[in-house]
């Protein structure tokens, strides 16, 4: 499933759905919450890792969610806009929760207009990148790629700041994940593998784990 809609800037999608299916969908003009690359698990995944290279509060992106809890129950939050959204508010909760809520089965992300977007990389860290305005920054390696979209001569403005090069095809990264993607504080900080502002990443069945589960956080999720 994925619906888009153009008039209200949103997208409705099945967990499953990848985030280059999601591009391919989205009509000129539209941009999701996410860069043009692949990663593990689709948007339930990424939802449940709390995304990946952004530079903003990837939560307000998410507007509503479903999801089926540890207990087995269906619980519903969220809506398709903002205003939907009534009583206890699990969509925030649930985002970056790495499944200890449970597993996402739809969700609904909020659009962001555009006319013009650009990616680009160079040799570099996200150390030297503190003041960049791109929408999207991380480190592949001894690679950094900036990704960012808006008004032609804002994003030409950013990535002049940036600097670097043009960068062509989408990146995969899902082979390098064949166990999941989880966190390793020390991945890419010696310059091998996948860093963002938020964490280093890391194959779950090769040294990546999931954050800690706060206690009060492991209450609301027994509820569920």
């Amino acid at each position: 499933m994925l619906e888009v809609s153009a008039a209200d800037q949103y997208l409705l999608a099945s967990a499953d759905t990848t985030l280059l299916e999601v591009y391919a969908a989205l009509p000129a003009g539209l941009y999701p919450p996410f860069p043009p690359i692949e990663l593990p698990g689709g948007l339930g995944g990424l939802v449940s890792r709390g995304g990946f290279a952004q530079t903003f509060f990837f939560g307000a992106e998410v507007l509503g969610l479903s999801f089926l809890a540890p207990s087995g129950r269906r619980v519903v939050a969220g809506g398709r806009t903002v205003k939907n959204v009534q009583g206890y508010d699990l969509t925030r909760p649930f985002v970056g929760s790495f499944g200890a809520l449970g597993q996402a089965e739809t969700l609904t992300l909020r659009l962001r207009p555009g006319l013009f977007s650009a990616h680009h990389s160079k040799i570099g860290t996200l150390d030297q990148e503190q003041d960049s305005r791109a929408r999207f920054l991380w480190q592949d390696g001894e690679t950094l790629h900036a990704y960012h979209f808006g008004h032609e001569r804002e994003v030409q403005a950013v990535m002049a700041d940036f600097g670097g090069a043009p960068h062509g095809a989408a990146l995969d990264y899902r082979p390098r994940f064949p166990g999941g993607m989880g966190v390793d504080a020390s991945a890419g900080s010696d310059g091998v593998g996948l860093r963002d502002r938020r964490f280093g990443w890391a194959d779950l069945g090769s040294g990546g784990g999931v954050p800690p589960v706060p206690p009060l956080f492991a209450k609301l999720a027994a509820r569920l």
